[in-house]
């Protein structure tokens, strides 16, 4: 069985079945055997416990220009928090490309922010603010922080935990959060989802949990799950679809 993970990041799976790709400055570093050697003196702290951690399944390749695979050869083809920081008509051409690559009948699985459980507990909070006021009130901002924060966000987040050189440094170097890709372009619920992949290549779409899936196996792949067991990224909508 052969499952992509695209746009992977350091969260990845070890699994013979997995192929973990992407373009991150930590993959490229773990790829070049120069890089390689030197990082304990480029990556710090947690950046080199997540560094050493990484499979030898990778894959360095720039999704932006494709998935290099062949029409019809992938079983399954995964991405989390990858398309919501796409501008909504590369997020179309990038399910399409996925579908390319997917056996008929092959599975794709998407996790994204969850915009209508944000929305619904932003609406809740602003009931609890009228009816107990005070620190209800101090705390709403967290309750827009989900919804607002990604797509309004200047500076990289793992940079903005860096010492000051080193903050700078990286800053100069690899661009602000949008330069990077971090920022939000778009959000999506199970009925955007939903839409976006039956008009391009997709159909019996379902909402899925961190733990269930059509994918067989997915438990053990670990992918939404963090060490323990648990959910990975929480506030999460999974959705997963069959190529038509």
């Amino acid at each position: 069985m052969k499952i992509l993970n695209l746009g992977c990041g350091t969260k990845t799976s070890p699994s013979s079945d997995v192929v973990n790709i992407d373009w991150s400055v930590m993959l490229r570093i773990r790829s070049n055997p120069l890089l390689n050697l030197c990082a304990p003196m480029i990556l710090n702290d947690d950046r080199l416990e997540r560094f050493r951690s990484l499979p030898d399944n990778l894959m360095v390749h720039n999704l932006a220009k494709g998935i290099p695979f062949a029409e019809g050869t992938a079983d399954a083809a995964y991405h989390s928090h990858v398309l919501e920081h796409l501008d909504r008509e590369v997020a179309v051409d990038f399910v399409r490309e996925t579908a390319r690559v997917l056996k008929q009948g092959g599975i794709l699985r998407i996790v994204v922010p969850d915009f209508e459980r944000c929305c619904k507990a932003y609406l809740a909070h602003i009931e609890t603010c009228e009816r107990e006021g005070g620190g209800e009130i101090e705390r709403h901002d967290a309750f827009l922080k989900p919804i607002l924060l990604m797509s309004v966000r200047r500076e990289a987040h793992g940079t903005s935990q860096q010492k000051p050189l080193r903050r700078f440094i990286e800053n100069l170097l690899l661009g602000d959060a949008r330069k990077r890709g971090e920022t939000h372009q778009w959000m999506y619920d199970r009925f955007n989802l939903e839409s976006l992949l039956r008009k391009n290549g997709f159909t019996k779409v379902v909402v899925q949990s961190f733990n269930s899936s059509l994918i067989p196996g997915w438990r053990e792949l670990g992918l939404d799950q963090d060490k323990e067991g648990r959910e990975y990224k929480p506030e999460s909508l999974y959705i997963e679809a069959v190529k038509a």
